[in-house]
């Protein structure tokens, strides 16, 4: 036993080493991502000496200081919401394209994030027709569960539309995705057309994707939607491993396909929602951070899912930071960055995978 499990050798094919590998490199770029957020932008900080100061001077005296309210105030809520918001879009594309088994899928692309949005404008625009009830017991959740019922809406559409006989067609799915996007974002310009001024600056933030607005009220509101997806979402990694394979063969395998179905849905629109509500709607995250990862680890949700969560947070607290100095003092809308960088990947990975549509 002792000599058989010394001379063990990795299966051919195996890249279990290079997923474990991969999470303590993933965590090193995270961590060096939020240094990198705190410091970085058209004021430039030093925490090494903020700390100083509050050590001299005490936290009262540095309080009026430019370096408190940057390194206090300002800075951390929006780093914190990029890494959630990064995190649960890149979770949101893994689980898509498990379930519909392609790499493809991915919640901006498929109308998801439209569909939050969607629903987040409804409540923005129609705030004044909700019952007072409603509004007392949501609260500041309003918004947030309407983004939420939007893109759970637009995803059950989405699946029915392209799912027959227990198989996707990714033609469909692409298409239906499309169809929906520009469903939603005509519905949206129509919302747009008969809002007054107040609502009509709310819903600029929709647009194009921002984190701006970034408070600590915000990650409030977000954390608890996408902190509970992150933790849900391992525990599908195995019945996503095995309906990778076939749904047959997941069923064989003991598998529930149908509740880890339900599960993943209701889990893509809880962490889109979450996401949507407090960021806007920002593209691509969820099709280039798996994508990235399946190239170079494989496969296997057991690494994926984590693996895509750190990356997912580093590349938008790193894509944040970069809108907030290239045109500093000015801020360019994340969402442009993502859509240029996302577009041209998108298209790649389309190019790959053209002769594997299942008609």
């Amino acid at each position: 036993m002792v000599a058989t499990l010394f001379s063990y050798r990795p299966v051919k094919g195996d890249r279990s080493i290079r997923g474990k590998i991969a999470v303590i490199l993933l965590v090193a770029l995270f961590f060096t991502s939020l240094y990198c957020g705190l410091v970085l932008g058209a004021y430039k900080v030093s925490i090494s000496d903020f700390f100083k100061s509050v050590i001299q001077n005490g936290f009262l005296e540095s309080s009026r200081s430019r370096d408190y309210l940057v390194l206090v105030n300002i800075r951390p809520p929006r780093v914190i919401l990029a890494a959630l918001v990064g995190s649960a879009l890149a979770i949101s594309g893994v689980l898509m394209q498990g379930l519909f088994r392609n790499p493809l899928a991915d919640p901006g692309i498929m109308g998801v994030s439209s569909g939050s949005a969607l629903g987040a404008v409804i409540i923005i625009v129609g705030s004044s027709l909700l019952p007072p009830f409603f509004i007392n017991v949501l609260g500041s959740f309003t918004i947030v569960t309407g983004a939420f019922f939007g893109g759970l809406m637009t995803t059950i559409i989405l699946y029915f539309i392209a799912t027959r006989n227990n198989r996707t067609s990714v033609a469909t799915m692409l298409l239906a995705g499309i169809a929906l996007s520009a469903l939603c974002a005509a519905l949206t310009g129509f919302l747009i057309f008969i809002a007054n001024d107040n609502q009509l600056r709310d819903i600029t933030f929709w647009n194009l994707g921002s984190l701006a607005g970034a408070t600590w009220s915000r990650v409030a509101i977000a954390c608890p939607f996408i902190l509970t997806g992150l933790l849900i979402a391992p525990f599908l990694s195995r019945g996503m491993n095995a309906l990778s394979l076939d749904e047959a063969v997941a069923g064989h395998l003991g598998f529930e396909v149908q509740r880890l179905k339900y599960l993943t849905i209701f889990l893509v629109a809880f962490m889109c929602g979450g996401a949507v509500s407090v960021s806007g709607n920002i593209g691509f995250i969820g099709i280039i951070v798996p994508h990235i990862l399946r190239l170079t680890i494989g496969p296997d949700h057991r690494f994926l899912i984590p693996c895509s969560a750190l990356l997912g947070a580093s590349m938008l607290i790193l894509t944040d930071t970069v809108s907030r100095i290239i045109v500093a003092p000015a801020e360019l809308p994340i969402g442009i960055i993502t859509s240029l960088i996302g577009g041209p990947f998108f298209l790649w990975v389309l190019l790959k995978q053209r002769g594997n549509f299942n008609q």
